[in-house]
């Protein structure tokens, strides 16, 4: 198995440990994070060297990368594992699963690529990669059937461990946060680079929020590691900031979800995160222009956050690259915050897409895997 972010790394640790129920003696080896680890899985690499942001990051790390993939694809050919299984980072395993298909090994890809979204030529490369895919979208299956590719639709699996109802007074107490007050999560990002794209932004738009609209407001920040961590907490020093009531957590971002009132979260797997638990939010990110620029002219569709792509229309704003100012993006929580039937209308669509995303994911994924094997 390969993946190469935090939310790869949690699909595949529940996989793991469904596979594990039904073969306990099954090994797993690749490049995985702490959350396969914990499952026994063996990672031959830190998966942190694949984690890159954008084409520009991906230019730069190109050499240290490509370099890893060759050592990897010669050892799984020396191990000849029976069934290699890429989650997601299509860019670093399609070609790597090709190359293993070609050599008999059987392969699954899991997680789609958004060939939905943009890139949809990808799918003629998929074809010659994969013996399966397993799809976490509704919309998605259809594209790959007509592709003659096989391919199972499995749900996401935060749709299952998220409850339909998530009770905010108790989170606040939980957290030991105010039951009264404003409170507004800000997620901004997992990564060392999301960080330096977008945590000033983020510091910058809590300050208008007190300064011009809610000056009671709190602010709830969960961090993926120590390093992040120090990164915002430098954000806050930079930006003069420290008088406002910043609660950063270790972990914990469902927590500061349910807690909050309104979210201002930066676009990816995080944003499924609020839509799970029905809080509204704005989705914004910054990334470079050049990285900006190509995804622009190659992008089918006139939104980016998974949310609004699964709705199929703009249920929460999204503000994005140069737009993203601090202003602009507290005016929109602000709005959100204030507005009571925007609020039922986005927790109305949110609580349809729960209902539909929820498959117990990772057993329909163990069971395709163990079809594919046989």
């Amino acid at each position: 198995m390969v993946a190469g972010e935090a939310s790869g790394d949690l699909l595949a640790s529940h996989l793991i440990a469904a596979l594990k129920k039904r073969h306990p003696d099954a090994v797993f080896f690749g490049i995985g994070g702490p959350r396969m680890q914990g499952q026994g899985f063996d990672s031959w690499w830190p998966m942190a060297t694949l984690s890159v942001m954008g084409y520009w990051d991906a230019l730069k790390n190109y050499r240290e990368i490509a370099g890893i993939r060759r050592r990897l694809r010669r050892r799984l050919l020396a191990e000849r594992p029976d069934i290699f299984i890429g989650v997601d980072a299509p860019d670093f395993n399609l070609g790597l699963e090709k190359d293993l298909k070609s050599a008999g090994i059987r392969t699954i890809h899991y997680v789609s690529p958004s060939i939905w979204a943009w890139r949809g030529g990808r799918i003629k490369k998929i074809t010659h990669a994969v013996d399966q895919v397993l799809a976490l979208f509704p919309m998605e299956p259809p594209l790959y059937e007509k592709a003659g590719i096989p391919v199972t639709y499995v749900g996401h699996p935060l749709a299952d461990s998220i409850p339909l109802h998530t009770d905010k007074k108790a989170v606040r107490e939980l957290l030991a946060l105010p039951r009264d007050l404003p409170i507004f999560a800000l997620l901004p990002g997992s990564r060392h680079g999301e960080l330096a794209a977008m945590a000033e932004t983020f510091v910058q738009t809590a300050k208008v929020i007190r300064e011009r609209y809610l000056p009671d407001a709190v602010f709830v920040v969960p961090m993926a590691t120590r390093e992040t961590r120090l990164q915002f907490e430098m954000a806050i020093y930079q930006q003069q900031a420290a008088d406002i009531p910043f609660r950063l957590l270790f972990g914990h971002a469902q927590d500061a979800l349910g807690a909050c009132d309104v979210a201002l979260v930066k676009s990816g797997t995080s944003t499924l995160e609020a839509a799970l638990i029905k809080r509204p939010m704005v989705i914004t990110y910054k990334i470079a222009k050049f990285s900006y620029w190509l995804m622009k002219r190659m992008a089918y569709l006139p939104y980016v956050g998974l949310p609004n792509v699964l709705c199929g229309r703009f249920v929460v704003p999204e503000i994005l690259q140069d737009d993203a100012t601090p202003e602009k993006l507290a005016e929109a929580l602000v709005e959100l915050y204030q507005n009571q039937d925007k609020l039922a209308e986005i927790e109305s669509a949110f609580t349809a897409l729960h209902h539909l995303l929820r498959q117990n994911t990772a057993d329909k994924a163990a069971n395709a895997v163990l079809a594919c094997l046989r």
